[in-house]
């Protein structure tokens, strides 16, 4: 064991099961390990590096904005911030954001603001939010309540109150918890990520909507991993036709800093008002200066070759030998394979691949820019991987 593993196991949290790889440089969707092989990294991160590692014009803006000044509270005005708000408002007719530091923060906003509009305009026992079974929302309590997976609930309860699971695409459960609960929001995953990278029905995403106008109650979408490009279209919900009051996003919007937000929509635009809410870090210069250059990239021709490298990843592995299935959408997809997905990742590792899991699935979030040669070689790994012994 290296150095640098010894020195994680003796002092970091064992929070994480590490593959035994230390990364120590990349450009692109190619990385090294200390020894100098070779991986192309199919993860980006966990959908993070949206341009992939060192990505030239990533580095430029924020090494402009380091040059001039790394933090100011946000008792005074910063261009990044205010820049990358209008940027976002303008790209998706949401009106106003809020800036935090991940996707758990986003949420945690989002909440809070879904409870107040609802405590306003309704009463203040109308507090609950109805989310989905084998939903991922954060791992704060409160992010974590609305988790619709006991597996991350068992250690740490008593959670947060005030959420309720119903099962994705069963549209009569949630009419029937939205009229036996005092609500004040629905809240969804287009495509379920780390419920196993599965994409709702369009009639029950249309439902939500419908559901929420009519009962005045918020509609948030849940964009951390699915938006900013990942799924074929600015954020995931544009393929479905609907428009939510709330979007909130992280992970790719850095392109590796941390960088969370919450869009609100016209009729939450003015719910936060002085106090309400706050982040020491949130809308960090540095951070949002990355994230202009990710979004400001993010336009029709990079989202069609996205929508492109999907379809030739679908048609790959579709029917390959020792793949039951593959689900997602855009470059945010889950094989299910005949082989536990544990070993499948651990022989891409071997051939030089890096993969993620999610579920019983292994997991793909290329960069949104991946060569399509590399990406053509990742896949031959890959279906060699899951090939039955």
């Amino acid at each position: 064991m290296s150095n640098i593993k010894n020195i994680d196991k003796t002092y970091v949290a064992s929070t994480y099961a590490r593959f035994p790889v230390e990364i120590v440089s990349g450009k692109g969707s190619v990385v090294y390990d200390e020894q100098g092989k070779e991986y192309i990294d199919m993860g980006s991160g966990i959908g993070v590096t949206s341009f992939g590692i060192a990505d030239t014009e990533w580095i430029g803006a924020v090494t402009n904005q380091l040059s001039k000044v790394q933090h100011m509270s946000n008792l005074y005005y910063t261009e990044p911030c205010a820049t990358l708000a209008e940027i976002l408002c303008k790209r998706t007719d949401m009106k106003k954001v809020f800036f935090a530091n991940s996707g758990a923060e986003a949420n945690e906003c989002a909440i809070k603001v879904a409870r107040k509009y609802a405590q306003e305009k309704k009463g203040s026992d109308y507090y609950t939010i109805i989310t989905l079974e084998k939903s991922f929302h954060g791992r704060t309590l409160t992010t974590l309540a609305a988790t619709g997976q006991d597996n991350f609930h068992k250690l740490f309860t008593p959670l947060t109150p005030g959420f309720v699971h119903t099962p994705a695409n069963d549209i009569n459960a949630l009419e029937n918890a939205v009229k036996s609960n005092k609500t004040a929001a629905i809240m969804i995953e287009c495509i379920q990520g780390e419920g196993g990278v599965v994409a709702l029905q369009k009639e029950f995403i249309k439902a939500c909507a419908l559901i929420a106008e009519r009962e005045d109650i918020l509609l948030i979408v849940d964009e951390v991993q699915t938006g900013n490009g990942r799924c074929g279209t600015l954020y995931s919900y544009m393929n479905f036709g609907i428009t939510p009051d709330i979007v909130t996003t992280a992970k790719g919007i850095g392109g590796g800093l941390p960088l969370g937000a919450a869009l609100l929509g016209e009729k939450v635009q003015d719910v936060l008002g002085f106090g309400d809410h706050g982040s020491t870090f949130g809308g960090n210069p540095i951070s949002c200066a990355g994230a202009i250059s990710i979004i400001n990239r993010i336009d029709d021709k990079l989202l069609c070759e996205v929508k492109q490298k999907s379809k030739y990843i679908f048609e790959a592995l579709e029917n390959a030998d020792g793949v039951e299935s593959v689900s997602g959408m855009g470059l945010m997809i889950g094989i299910k394979t005949s082989k536990p997905a544990k070993d499948v990742v651990n022989k891409c590792i071997e051939g030089g691949v890096l993969c993620l899991t999610a579920k019983d699935k292994v997991r793909l979030l290329p960069a949104l820019n991946i060569p399509q040669d590399v990406l053509e070689r990742a896949i031959k790994i890959i279906k060699d991987a899951c090939k039955e012994d």
